[in-house]
């Protein structure tokens, strides 16, 4: 498969604090990558750098084939304008932990903002795909319910249709059953497995092993800012290689 993500040598610093120490990422087309680690070990910071809501401070992203955030001039990268890297996030998703709903707009209405003003589609042609996004998702019956009105899970799956409606070719998932009670995580999850059933490039940060058993591709394990180990999931969860992705496994499963 074609890499539709690559990450080369990626670091990033908060102050004094390295957070990310040259990070290499390679994500085929169609693939689900899932990312473990403990807290504290770069992972949100390193989605967060693919969709350049974090600026990288060494090395390069890029997504299908283009740079995320710069563009290059000999050998020397240059920040793009805030509207180009607008443009780019629209065929990123990105899934955060707390849903990030608009809580003044109506579910449909939060799945129709963006498509009708960053991509200027007719309102009409939005509100048909929004609709059948929420049928899939299974939440049809919620369109005009507020954000409130729903569950944790409720919540989450009108995320994921947001980020949907714009037809990206990632799909970014920062530990999106974290906030949700035990019972509500199954139902965000079988979203998530429909998406790998149907081929969407994903790269899922969590801590559900099970799900990562089941639906990755591949197994990243992060510690202190570094790929520690990576591979397919029976060899990464069930022979794991280094001392480290050991220790982190013992714990959680």
């Amino acid at each position: 498969m074609s890499a539709m993500v690559e990450l080369r040598s990626v670091r990033k610093s908060f102050g004094a604090l390295e957070v990310l120490k040259g990070v290499d990422l390679e994500v085929g087309a169609g693939e689900v990558t899932v990312v473990l680690g403990p807290s504290g070990s770069g992972k949100s910071t390193l989605l967060r750098t693919i969709n350049h809501l974090e600026k990288v401070d060494g090395g390069w992203v890029s997504v299908d084939g283009a740079l995320v955030g710069y563009r290059r001039s000999g050998d020397k990268l240059y920040e793009l304008r805030e509207r180009e890297v607008l443009k780019q996030r629209t065929q990123i998703g990105f899934v955060f932990q707390n849903f990030n709903l608009f809580p003044h707009l109506t579910v449909l209405e939060n799945i129709v903002e963006a498509p009708v003003s960053a991509l200027k589609r007719p309102r009409k042609e939005a509100v048909a795909s929004a609709e059948a996004l929420l049928a899939r998702v299974g939440l049809a019956d919620k369109a005009d319910a507020y954000p409130k009105q729903l569950s944790g899970g409720q919540q989450q799956r009108v995320a994921i249709a947001r980020a949907l409606a714009l037809e990206p070719k990632l799909l970014l998932f920062d530990e999106p059953t974290s906030a949700l009670d035990p019972e509500l995580v199954g139902e965000v999850l079988d979203v998530i497995k429909d998406l790998a059933r149907r081929g969407t490039t994903m790269i899922v940060v969590t801590h559900e092993i099970g799900f990562a058993r089941e639906v990755a591709d591949t197994v990243v394990f992060m510690d202190d800012g570094q790929v520690i180990e990576r591979g397919a999931p029976g060899d990464v969860l069930d022979k794991p290689q280094h001392e480290r992705t050991r220790a982190f496994l013992s714990k959680v499963l």
